[in-house]
């Protein structure tokens, strides 16, 4: 992996938000599963999305790569049916996707024969136990290694009623989401906890809704799925990401000037609530050449931040609070543990090196605003596509330049992040830390 120096510059200019990873993941998922061909358009062939694609590719999808869009024939599986195609034994290789892994461990369980999950990073770390109550339950067979991903599944889901926590991982609730529709039988999710991440959800069951299933959501509370649906073919649009522009969005608040487009501005990504935030901390959007561009007419203001709906924004949020008045919280943020790394410990030590005062707690952070930033350290990504980011937009604040080691983990979800960064007026060098 390589080093970045990164000099502190402004700043400006327009940027294309690239589509959301989040509902590419699901329009993929949706258009393999389904009866026919379709074609998803601006989609971004991150690292996570690829897996995504060569996931229900090992299940039968046929999925062609084009340049401007993806075209998928589906799989065409119900309970009753299993596509030719499908080997007795196949891997399904998640690289170091979250979301591949827990979407397509129920998925795999349409089929006959043996599932082979594997995996890099810290994917074997996060916990699969809702899944694994499930297999005991039902007889499916499965053995797993502790510390890596390498979990063998055999044996197929069956209709039924499932009980699942809400409060570890949205990622369970929505790849039984996916299965439930395709069996012989109804189905109920009953959540047993509060519902963290709803928003997810939510954006799982839009996608469901545009490919032909139905589910009835009970306020989140139950989740009734009639049996024997059809995903049904269809052409699809992947919209922009807020995940990714929260690193944009939030270098507006620290009064660099970037327009942010292709959003839409009535999306149920949790991770809108990125402008929220902001606004709460004094910033003002407002649209301009068909984007979206965020002022700060006086000094940012701390506040209190609920990681629980949207943790993926909290490392770039956590800049933004370090620069404010007053002591921003953050808390129910304990998930950011189990991400690409653990994201607390992270932000906590990479912004501090710069000069931030943070606090981390076990579910949180405590941020106590400073008035500026410096430069002249060596700071790491942990191999984490967010923090690499969340540094990149900390640089445009610093007093001289910084060092970033292992950069080029933004192809996780932002293949072009540097080449946009570039675009508005970043400046960074390749640096041989032997000099």
């Amino acid at each position: 992996m390589g080093n970045l120096k990164i000099y502190p510059q402004k700043l400006q200019g327009e940027v294309k938000i690239p589509p959301s990873k989040s509902m590419a993941h699901r329009a993929v998922i949706c258009a393999a599963l389904g009866d026919g061909a379709s074609r998803v358009t601006n989609i971004d062939y991150s690292d996570d999305i690829i897996a995504t694609i060569d996931a229900m590719s090992s299940l039968g999808a046929v999925i062609t790569k084009k340049e401007e869009y993806l075209e998928v024939t589906g799989i065409k599986s119900t309970a009753n049916k299993v596509n030719d195609q499908i080997k007795e034994e196949r891997t399904i290789d998640c690289n170091e996707s979250g979301s591949t892994l827990r979407f397509l461990v129920p998925i795999a369980a349409l089929f006959d024969g043996v599932n082979r999950f594997v995996g890099r990073g810290n994917l074997g770390k996060r916990p699969l136990d809702t899944y694994y109550n499930i297999f005991n339950e039902q007889g499916i067979k499965y053995t797993h290694k502790e510390g890596i991903l390498d979990l063998k599944t055999e044996g197929k889901l069956k209709a039924g009623e499932f009980r699942l926590k809400g409060n570890i991982s949205s990622q369970f609730i929505t790849g039984l989401l996916f299965t439930l529709p395709l069996l012989d039988g109804d189905s109920k999710i009953i959540i047993t906890t509060q519902l963290e991440s709803k928003g997810y959800i939510d954006l799982t069951l839009s996608a469901m809704k545009d490919f032909g299933i139905d589910v009835i959501n009970k306020d989140y509370e139950e989740f009734i799925i009639k049996g024997n649906q059809t995903y049904k073919s269809r052409d699809y649009r992947v919209e922009g990401d807020y995940s990714q522009a929260a690193f944009f969005l939030s270098a507006d608040a620290l009064l660099n000037n970037v327009v942010v487009n292709d959003l839409k501005t009535d999306s149920l990504q949790g991770d809108k609530e990125v402008m929220d935030i902001l606004e709460r901390m004094g910033v003002s959007f407002k649209n301009k050449n068909n984007g979206l561009i965020g002022e700060v007419d006086n000094n940012l203001k701390a506040t209190i931040i609920d990681g629980s709906q949207c943790p993926d924004i909290i490392p770039v949020i956590s800049l933004a609070a370090a620069l404010s008045e007053g002591t921003t919280e953050i808390i129910n943020a304990g998930r950011l543990r189990i991400k690409e790394c653990d994201r607390l410990a992270a932000v906590t030590s990479e912004l501090n090196k710069l000069g931030a005062k943070i606090i981390e707690k076990e579910d949180g952070l405590i941020i106590e605003g400073v008035t500026k930033l410096k430069g002249d350290v060596e700071v790491w990504s942990h191999k984490d596509h967010r923090i690499a980011m969340t540094l990149a937009i900390a640089s445009t604040v610093c007093d001289s330049p910084i060092i970033l080691k292992d950069y080029e983990c933004v192809s996780k979800s932002y293949p072009e992040f540097w080449k946009d960064f570039k675009n508005v007026g970043g400046s960074f060098d390749e640096w041989n830390m032997g000099k």
